[in-house]
């Protein structure tokens, strides 16, 4: 049987089978009256190389026994409570591990936790990468949590912008703010986690839990972010018991609603619509463009989105449709996509599942996008028609209420496959049952030899020589002091080398250093993984600025055991502000085209769109006009007595009387409704959305209301003028197939009801 022993007689085998896997206990305290709520149960193994839970779970995955050590770091979990009195009112925090979801003898957990003397309410602890590596598992397991009474909590939010995508589909009772927010310098990263955490706390009543609260400063920061649970070592270490003396109390979470999102894995999206949501039918050529507009929108939320989408068949995923979602998979957080006949990955990064012939979802056309602050869903059937493909019709509804596109969302989750590799992303070694494997001893450059090189003289001159800038940290030494630079690292950082040595290389950061690259550092490091970043550092005593690209390797002992860092640093600065530069020069350029593309389709003087711009939109809305079986009616509007305002008053005068003239015309008609500007004295009006039976009647009222606004005196420069409007109107489809056909029919008709005054 495979093993991975790293000391004689102590292997992921013993551990098994003696059953030494055992639970130390973490309070958690309610910040307002700073009683004990809770307990987060910690993982241990037995003393020995096997204690640390990243070497114990390490050790498991190296040997295939990951889902048998979760399942006994669990049982131990509830065992080992109620052995040390922590009973109801309190509550104990579990996690469980992603990898091994679907094979978790739940069964076993709940028969011990119901059977615990007076109840023992359970929170069940997961992160972002357990949905984004089995998100239909997960989803099962949720539900069967909640069916015994039992919470969910998030683990590490804010770690990664997936943990935010994903709060709507969990619906979390507890949130854990990763210890950075409280730890570190606030930015616009962590104003932006605390906005969706906000949200999602107010919608849901979830609580926020704040974890790292070592010292006061963490404390007020704590209670600044929203945070009414704390944890930390300012309340406690982990123990293998209660908190002597501790004030308790009983930890209120939000009650679960009773429609779960995961209710029914064979749900299909279409069938989550309300009945009352009004439904129509458009060809497949409309929800092609609605499609890529929901698509715009998740690339604008980025990676704090989830983005899930039908495809019928394989087939449909066109190579067209292929780019559009190689950009979602590289901007946004998550990506599924379902048809007949896709793979597991259709391409890199975008989740797939390939749909049975009689699953529902095969004959719906579903794309939902979901975010802190965003969700819509298009929903679609397909009505079965023949012929060419663009003009096949669906019944579809485009919905912007939040629970039916979490439901929409969490049914097409259901049915995505496993992720088979592992996530780049780990989970900190500190969180006890998540832990990350450390690469095999072979893989890893033995510290002995390092050090015995940096002593030959040919070695150190080498390093001496070397234009980059070298350092070496000792991560078993208290704070990870700096053992070793060459030169090149002591004039990027602007200081000699009795001043480096023995200090952290944090003092090379600054306020403005971006804290999403310093977390990635310290997750690689507490991962014994190797990273590279770019970040803003800081030279010298005078702090000037310069762009660190760093690269981290891990370094190991004869025992596989991390022990050093041996870290590269290049100066990119002049590289990181050309691309800047760069990216300025982008943003002015999109900026001069879109004022452009402005001028080209609004008129300067009023605001208005101008011909151009109306007829796309008049087609567009003729398009919708079919779907929903509407009429669409345009009005010519052309002012009478306007030349001779022109010849009293001049110009400017005429100038200010068309703006007049726009703004009435704007204040009279609905939002929905088109208006534009065709030149001189000439408007053009649109009204959508109406009644085929009543339409003519509609915009002949619509007509005579404009025209009675219009011939209202305006003042100009002191003096009363009056014109009157003559306005031609035709409907869709009576008088025209298209604009040009109804504009022509208006514009005929405006003539003949002209008096003939003077313009």
């Amino acid at each position: 049987m495979a093993s991975s022993s790293t000391h004689p007689g102590t292997s992921i085998d013993d551990v098994l089978r003696d059953g030494t896997v055992r639970s130390v206990f973490q309070p958690i305290v309610e910040l307002d009256t700073g009683r004990v709520v809770a307990y987060e149960a910690l993982a241990r193994g037995p003393q020995g190389p096997l204690e640390r839970p990243d070497h114990l779970f390490a050790a498991a995955r190296e040997a295939g026994r990951l889902a048998e050590l979760d399942a006994a770091c669990r049982t131990a979990a509830l065992q080992g409570a109620l052995e040390a009195g922590l009973r109801a009112p309190l509550t104990l925090f579990v996690n469980v591990e992603p990898e091994v979801l679907d094979r978790a003898p739940m069964e076993d957990l709940l028969a011990i936790a119901q059977a615990a003397p007076g109840g023992l309410r359970v929170v069940l602890e997961i992160t972002e990468r357990a949905l984004a590596t089995r998100p239909a598992e997960l989803l099962r397991t949720v539900e069967r949590v909640r069916a015994v009474g039992w919470g969910v909590a998030v683990d590490d939010v804010g770690a990664e912008a997936l943990s935010l995508a994903f709060m709507p589909l969990l619906r979390p009772d507890v949130v854990k703010l990763d210890l950075r927010l409280v730890q570190e310098r606030p930015g616009p990263a962590i104003a932006e986690i605390m906005n969706a955490v906000n949200a999602h706390a107010e919608r849901t009543g979830a609580v926020v839990l704040a974890e790292g609260i070592e010292d006061d400063a963490h404390l007020r920061m704590a209670r600044a972010l929203g945070a009414r649970l704390g944890q930390g070592w300012l309340f406690g270490r982990p123990d293998p018991g209660p908190v002597e003396g501790a004030a308790t109390g009983a930890l209120v979470l939000s009650s679960q609603r009773p429609d779960s999102v995961t209710e029914d894995a064979d749900v299909s999206p279409f069938a989550c619509l309300p009945v009352d949501v009004p439904l129509r039918e458009a060809p497949k050529a409309l929800l092609i463009e609605l499609s890529k507009q929901l698509e715009r929108e998740a690339l604008r939320l980025g990676a704090a989105s989830v983005v899930a989408a039908t495809f019928q068949e394989a087939r449909h995923l066109t190579s067209a449709t292929t780019l559009r979602y190689r950009d979602l998979v590289e901007r946004t957080g998550f990506v599924a996509a379902l048809g007949e006949g896709l793979p597991v990955e259709p391409l890199p990064g975008l989740r797939g599942a390939a749909l049975d012939p009689a699953d529902p979802i095969r004959g719906e056309w579903d794309v939902t996008v979901l975010g802190p602050h965003f969700a819509a869903a298009l929903l679609a059937r397909d009505l079965g028609d023949e012929g060419p493909d663009a003009e096949r019709r669906f019944t579809y509804a485009l919905t912007y209420d939040r629970d039916t596109v979490v439901r929409a969302t969490a049914a097409l989750l259901a049915r995505v496959a496993p992720r088979q590799e592992p996530l780049p992303h780990a989970p900190r070694p500190a969180a006890v049952g998540l832990a990350t494997p450390a690469p095999p001893a072979a893989d890893r450059f033995d510290v002995g030899v390092l050090v015995g090189a940096t002593g030959d003289p040919l070695v150190h001159g080498a390093l001496a020589a070397t234009p980059s800038g070298v350092s070496i940290v000792d991560v078993r030494q208290p704070d990870q002091p700096l053992v070793y630079v060459n030169p090149a690292f002591e004039r990027l950082a602007g200081l000699a080398r009795s001043e480096l040595l023995g200090r952290n290389c944090r003092f090379l950061q600054g306020p403005d250093t971006d804290p999403a690259a310093v977390a990635a550092v310290r997750r690689a490091v507490e991962a014994g993984e190797e990273c590279r970043v770019t970040m803003l550092n800081h030279r010298g005593p005078d702090r000037t600025p310069w762009w660190n690209e760093l690269h981290l390797a891990p370094v190991a002992g004869p025992d596989g055991t991390v022990t050093h860092y041996i870290g590269t640093q290049v100066d990119v600065t002049a590289r990181v502000e050309a691309e800047r530069a760069l990216v300025q020069e982008r943003d002015r350029t999109r900026g001069y085209l879109a004022r452009i593309e402005e001028l080209a389709y609004t008129d300067p003087l009023t605001g208005l769109p101008n011909r151009r711009r109306l007829a796309e939109q008049v087609e567009t809305a003729l398009w919708s006009a079919r779907a929903r079986d509407e009429a669409v009616a345009v009005l010519f509007v052309d002012l009478v007595g306007f030349k001779g305002v022109n010849d009293r008053l001049g110009h400017a005068a005429g100038d200010e009387l068309l703006v007049a003239v726009a703004e009435r015309l704007r204040g009279r008609l609905r939002r929905h409704d088109l208006l534009a500007r065709l030149g001189g004295d000439e408007f053009l009006v649109a009204l959508t959305g109406l009644a085929e039976a009543t339409a003519a009647v509609e915009a002949r009222q619509v007509a005579d209301e404009l025209t009675a606004v219009i011939a209202r005196p305006v003042v100009l420069r002191d003096r009363e003028v009056a014109v009157r409007a003559s306005i031609g109107v035709s409907v869709w489809p009576g008088d025209g197939t298209d604009f040009p056909a109804l504009l022509h029919s208006a514009d005929l008709r405006m003539y003949a009801t002209r008096t003939g005054a003077d313009r």
